[in-house]
């Protein structure tokens, strides 16, 4: 099965939605909206993956620090889903865009029922001009939440596992970083970002470094692992700064930005459109 030529996942991660002090950024809710709405008149199918429900739901509750027990991370979820999904219904809303809520436990992907029941729901979602969006399913799901090596790490494992389930042309990976540097931006000035990248590799995984931001929970050591899935079946992965949502623009243009990790082709080197 080849991939869909006009398709594209597009993640973005906790520190992309909050501000600093923790609070709901809702310029960047609104930039992200307004430049996928725009690429979906284009005549793109898009799907947003989106992390932030703990870190949402444990602001609105008024928690001085992240919640640490079971429970209260799921209660965090919960209450923050709920915020989350109003403010993109909204700013869609603004751009004349309906969404779709999808939550997703690792099990699901092991069932080939559900899987094929998740690859019909999300056909049909965007077959109607809908952009579903898509996240962990943290109030039930608790083997993510108690993991040390999350699975999905702030869902950049799960947006490589949706883009392969729904056989993307391309998966975008928002972060607070321009891309793969060659060392550590943060600690090292003169540090160059790396552009194309053709093999993930030990060393490449290598330059990975530690965890996220304080807000997030997915390092580059996750998102190399989501590159890795997602290019292993053909999908060229990017990853670039959240800030910045307009970039995809340039992304669906083929122009250099962030780091693009090249998908792995066929032998006879082609992708079937769609």
């Amino acid at each position: 099965m080849g991939l869909y030529q006009n398709r594209i996942v597009v993640k973005v991660g906790t520190s992309t939605l909050t501000n600093e002090i923790g609070q709901n950024d809702l310029r960047s809710y609104d930039r992200l909206a307004c430049v996928l709405s725009d690429v979906h008149n284009m005549g793109y199918e898009i799907i947003l993956v989106s992390s932030g429900a703990i870190a949402v739901g444990a602001n609105k509750l008024q928690m001085k620090t992240r919640p640490t027990t079971m429970r209260l991370k799921q209660a965090a979820a919960a209450v923050g889903q709920c915020s989350i999904m109003f403010l993109y219904d909204k700013f869609f809303n603004d751009y004349d865009k309906a969404i779709a809520q999808i939550l997703l436990n690792a099990e699901d992907m092991e069932v080939e029922e559900k899987k094929e029941n998740l690859t019909n729901t999300f056909d049909s979602l965007l077959e109607m001009g809908i952009i579903p969006v898509v996240n962990e399913n943290d109030s039930v799901s608790y083997t993510e939440i108690e993991s040390e090596d999350r699975l999905f790490g702030d869902n950049d494992m799960l947006s490589a596992v949706v883009a392969v389930l729904c056989r993307a042309q391309k998966l975008v990976i928002l972060s607070d970083i321009d891309g793969l540097y060659d060392s550590d931006p943060r600690l090292h000035p003169c540090a160059k970002l790396i552009e194309r990248i053709t093999r993930i590799d030990e060393e490449v995984q290598s330059l990975a470094g530690g965890a996220g931001s304080r807000r997030g929970t997915g390092g580059m050591k996750t998102k190399l692992q989501a590159a890795k899935l997602a290019t292993s079946q053909g999908i060229d992965t990017v990853i670039t700064n959240g800030k910045n949502p307009s970039a995809l623009y340039e992304i669906i243009n083929g122009s250099s930005v962030g780091t693009l990790f090249v998908g792995k082709r066929s032998r006879t080197g082609q992708r079937r459109l769609k």
